[in-house]
Formats: C-alpha cells, sequence, structure tokens
C-alpha cells in the first residue's frame, strides 16, 4: 500500500505560495480575459503612447485587512503589468493618521504574495509628502490654490448644486504671499484643526461639482503618523495624493473604480498645473466587485470585529483575504474568480453561488476524499469477531483523474455513522440505513440494520447490525444491488475533531441596501453564519497532517485544517464549501 503521492512536496510552479500539500493545476501564467482596459494597455504599447513600459500600482489604504473586493484590482494591475512586461507597484495610501496602522500594511503585503503576485516596488505616499507640499506651494505661487478659512459646514453649503453654482469663498482672492505664509503656519502647528485648508483655484460654477475648488490640505495638528511620526501637522488629501504620487511613479494607466470617475477632472488638473505634461498618467475606472451576502466596506468591517461580532480580520465569515485563506480557499480559486468576473464599465453584483463555484472547481480534483462523522452515531456489528481489525486500503480518489495513492481505513466491530444516515421510518426515496434494510460502507461491506436501541427519552443511541462477511469491498457476493452507500468510522481509531460549519455572514443579498443609509448591517447578520459541531469523528489518517491541509469529507463538502486553532492534540476543521447548495432551498421553504 502506498501513502498519497502528495506527501512529497509538489513540483514547484511560478509564484507557488500555498504552504499546504495541494497539486498545483493553475499556473498564474494563465492567459489573462480580454477586457476593455486590457485593450486599451495593448494600444498602448504597441503605439508606445507613453514613452515608457506599461507601469500600474495597487495603491490600497492601510486601515483595514485587504478583502475580496480588493482581489479584483489586485488581479488587474498585477497582471497587466506581467503580460505586457512592464512594472506593478504597490503603494499604501496613507495619507490619514487617524486611522492607519503598520499591521495594516503587513497584512495587505502579506496577503498579495499569498495571491501569488511580487510588487517591483514597495511605496507609501507618506515619502512624498515633501514633495506635494512642494506642489502646495507651487499651485499657490501660480495663483492656482489658496487657503481658506471657512469652516467645514460652510465649505459644504456654498459648494452648490448639481443645477446650481457654488458661491466664492471670501478667503479666495488672498494674494500668494497670504497663502504661503498661512501654509507655512499650518504646517507649523500653529493653527487647530479645521481652522484652515488648502483649496486649488479652479471654479465655483464647474458642472463637475468635484472641481468647485476641491480641498488638497487639511490640518491633523500633533497626529502621530506610524511612519512619519509627528513631524507633519499639514497632510494631503486623496484627489491631493493620488494623481500626483501616479505622476512621480511615471504609472502610465491609473485604474480606479467607478466611485472616482467624477474625481478624474481633478486627477488631470492637479498633475498638468504641476508641470506633469510628457506623456502624463491617465485614469481609467472600472466597475468595483459586489458580493452577494457581503459588505466590503472596510469601516463596516471593522465595526464587525470591534463590536466582537466575528473574531477577528480572519474569521473564515469575513470576506477578507485572511479570512478566506483560513477557510481553506486556495489563492488560485480567487484568481479564477477574479478572472471570471472580468472586467466591466457598469456596476453589477455577482451571485456567491458564482464564487462558490469557482472554489469547488478548484478543491475537486487536488484535494483527497476522508471520512467524518459530523453526527456520530454508534453502529455494533453483531456477527463481527470482537477485537478483530481489517486493513482497508481506500483510494483517495477514487472517481476522479487518477492520482497515485492511497490510505488505510481500519474496520472493526464498533463504528460510527452518521445520525443522518438513519431514519427509523424512512420516506420513499430514503436509500440509507433503516430498519431491516441493508446498505454499503463506503470502501468495506454491507451491513444489515437488526435492531435499534434507544434511551430512556426515546432517543435512538446504537443500531445493532450485521455484516455480510463475504461482501469486502462493497460488492454483494451473489450480485445484488444495494442502493445506499455511507461514510463511517471505525469507533476504537476514530479521532475526535471539532467541525466549524460556516456559512454565509448575512440574511439578505445585499445588506447595505436592506439597512438603507442610516440603517444598521447587523440587523441581518446570520444567526447560523456558524456552527460548531464539537464532537465530530474523522477517519485516523489525518492524524500526522499539516495544520493547513485540505480535504473533502466524503458526502459533506469541502474543508481544512483551521491554521490558528487546530493542533495534533486537538483538530479543528473549518468548513471551506459545501458540496452542493442547501441554501436556495431552506430559504424557499
Amino acid at each position: 500500500m502506498r501513502r498519497r503521492a502528495d506527501r512529497a512536496p509538489p513540483a514547484p510552479i511560478t509564484f507557488q505560495a500555498d504552504p499546504s500539500r495541494l497539486r498545483p493545476i493553475v499556473s498564474i501564467e494563465s492567459p489573462t480575459r480580454s477586457n476593455f482596459i486590457r485593450d486599451l494597455v495593448a494600444e498602448d504599447v504597441e503605439t508606445n503612447r507613453f514613452g515608457r513600459p506599461v507601469t500600474t500600482r495597487f495603491p490600497p489604504e492601510p486601515n483595514g485587512f485587504p478583502h475580496i473586493g480588493h482581489v479584483k484590482s489586485i488581479v488587474l494591475n498585477f497582471g497587466l503589468a506581467r503580460e505586457f512586461g512592464g512594472r506593478c507597484n504597490l503603494r499604501f495610501d496613507d495619507t490619514n493618521p487617524l486611522t492607519e496602522d503598520m499591521k495594516y500594511v503587513e497584512a495587505m503585503k502579506r496577503d498579495i504574495r499569498w495571491l501569488g503576485y511580487e510588487p517591483d516596488a514597495e511605496l507609501f505616499a507618506s515619502d512624498y509628502f515633501e514633495q506635494l507640499y512642494a506642489f502646495a506651494e507651487l499651485l499657490i505661487q501660480k495663483g492656482a490654490a489658496y487657503v481658506d478659512s471657512q469652516s467645514e459646514e460652510e465649505i459644504r453649503a456654498n459648494r452648490g448644486t448639481v443645477t446650481s453654482p457654488g458661491t466664492n469663498s471670501p478667503y479666495r482672492d488672498r494674494t500668494p504671499a497670504e497663502n504661503l505664509d498661512l501654509l507655512r503656519r499650518m504646517q507649523a502647528g500653529e493653527f487647530p484643526d479645521g481652522a484652515h485648508v488648502l483649496r486649488a483655484k479652479v471654479d465655483m460654477a464647474h458642472p463637475n461639482m468635484m472641481m468647485r475648488d476641491p480641498l488638497l490640505l487639511r490640518i491633523r495638528r500633533g497626529a502621530h503618523h506610524y511612519r512619519r511620526g509627528t513631524s507633519w501637522n499639514v497632510y494631503p488629501l486623496y484627489d491631493f495624493a493620488h494623481g500626483l504620487s501616479d505622476a512621480i511613479e511615471g504609472i502610465t494607466r491609473s485604474l480606479c473604480t467607478l466611485e472616482f470617475k467624477d474625481n478624474r477632472d481633478i486627477y488631470d488638473w492637479l498633475v498638468r498645473e504641476c508641470g506633469f505634461t510628457e506623456s502624463p498618467p491617465t485614469q481609467i475606472e472600472f466597475a468595483r466587485l459586489e458580493l452577494d451576502y457581503t459588505v466590503l466596506s472596510k469601516r463596516k468591517l471593522l465595526r464587525l470585529v470591534n463590536d466582537e461580532r466575528v473574531s477577528g480580520w480572519d474569521d473564515p465569515r469575513m470576506p477578507t483575504i485572511s479570512g478566506i485563506r483560513r477557510r481553506g480557499v486556495t489563492p488560485e480559486a480567487l484568481r479564477n474568480f477574479a478572472e471570471a468576473v472580468g472586467v466591466a464599465r457598469k456596476p453589477a453584483r455577482t451571485e456567491l453561488a458564482t464564487f462558490e463555484h469557482y472554489v469547488r472547481d478548484d478543491l475537486n480534483m487536488r484535494v483527497p476524499r476522508v471520512m467524518c462523522v459530523l453526527k456520530p452515531l454508534k453502529v455494533v456489528l453483531t456477527n463481527w469477531p470482537e477485537g478483530k481489525v481489517d486493513e482497508l486500503d481506500a483510494p483517495y480518489y477514487p472517481h476522479d483523474v487518477p492520482l497515485e495513492g492511497s490510505r488505510t481505513v481500519p474496520f472493526s466491530r464498533e463504528l460510527w455513522i452518521d445520525r443522518d444516515d438513519f431514519m427509523e421510518d424512512p420516506p420513499k426515496k430514503f436509500f440509507r440505513l433503516a430498519p431491516g434494510r441493508e446498505v454499503r460502507l463506503r470502501y468495506a461491506y454491507l451491513i444489515t440494520c437488526q435492531e435499534v436501541v434507544k434511551d430512556d427519552a426515546g432517543e435512538v443511541v446504537e443500531l445493532r447490525c450485521t455484516v455480510d462477511l463475504d461482501s469486502r469491498g462493497g460488492d454483494a457476493p451473489d450480485g445484488r444491488k444495494v442502493q445506499g452507500t455511507i461514510h463511517w468510522v471505525s469507533a476504537a481509531h476514530a479521532l475526535d475533531c471539532e467541525v466549524r460549519l460556516y456559512d454565509k455572514l448575512f440574511t439578505v443579498p445585499d445588506p447595505d441596501a436592506a439597512a438603507g443609509e442610516d440603517g444598521d448591517i447587523t440587523e441581518f447578520l446570520n444567526p447560523e453564519s456558524l456552527i460548531v459541531v464539537p464532537d465530530a469523528k474523522v477517519e485516523p489518517s489525518v492524524g500526522g497532517d499539516d495544520v493547513g491541509t485540505r480535504y473533502q469529507f466524503e458526502r459533506t463538502g469541502y474543508f481544512v485544517s483551521d491554521t490558528a486553532d487546530s493542533t495534533a492534540e486537538r483538530l479543528v476543521f473549518n468548513r471551506t464549501v459545501t458540496l452542493r447548495d442547501s441554501w436556495a432551498k431552506v430559504a424557499a421553504k
């Protein structure tokens, strides 16, 4: 008998970062699907539009853990750079000292590498603070920016509406000298937060409200920046930092999601006004990923963590990459899903079933099948000799692509079967075990239920069965047909384990829409998103496997040993995905 072949380290593949023993079947170099952005980049390369190699960037703000929505942008930006022989920078948009932390930086770096990508450079917008401040002074000297001393409420009220122009600030005509003096004193820490802001001087009647003198710099006096300490008292806003950081780095196409479409005008204006006129970067927008039964706002995810609605950022119910990884999804499945969703100009929600399909499709041919009983019910084989143990050879891939290897499964007088595989009074199409009925035990023998033992409360606690001793392997010697096949484990050899059954975090497809603008998404949390099975029984072959090993528990679903809690002494398995979607049936009742 041979152990399964994948116990040896797998043959290396490009950018393989998954530590568990899986057979890699999808190369990260798989062809990129065509989309309108890819077509534009291909044309850029053909015409040498920018006069430099394709250069993209992934610019997350380090104020939370990366989630599945980021995967789409990661795959797009890194994939384009790789396909066209260019570069992709990882640049942290760390311009808000109040919300950012190095732990989020490390999480982002770890998850990008786990997905299989290596940035060409790791950069930080905070490294550009000196340059951005110099650009601010340049804009003031050109008469293209001014220090506004209105309150936040006054600025908002004077911006106008989509049908009416805004009102010029009473401070808009300050001289460059006055503005420079105020800006420098702002940076020196002379003013409290909100006393002044730096605004671009564009047009308060502009049809794009983003261009009505947008804010560039704000005061954060004495705030501690996780990288720059307390040396800065003014901080750039997104619009000021984003486009100019792209220009500094020589980005060719700046890929953003659709909510930044109206920001494109200020992006182009700032890049041009600050002197980047030779082949400047251009912004392109695409629809972000919207996944059913999920929220992807880092602010809302942070609330779930802080309110202990979940166990942490890596809770397997969370849509974070770390949570998805802990749940047992592979980087290949995530990349394949992102590629399949595609890049479009119009927003659209993606069904969770689509994501689960790619997870199953990836795991189906990669993980070993083993037997685990979630709700144990004892079976005693009355005609099996006391103390006898039969060592059965069970292949890992009995019905799929034949990969080398099998394991030994012990068979003895006392077994555990799943309680759901027995009914005392079964309906017509129930083909599993029942009084007087015969079933096949997977890889083993045919057994027939002869007696049902109940406790004082009337609950079934034991089944006494006979075994056809001539049916080893599961085939009747006389050729009779047996319809039902169930899984089992030997009671004397099975390992105790905890099984965590994870499901959708929310009960409605679109929690944000259901809650409304001022609503509370926690009202729609699924109370059955985690069901803990504390006393499951798993076959002994898994006992020496590494933490993080993935399996298919036959007839149950795909599982992974939990990377945080599972040990050799205490096995804990997380359900990655069911074998089939049972939620729709439950919801339809």
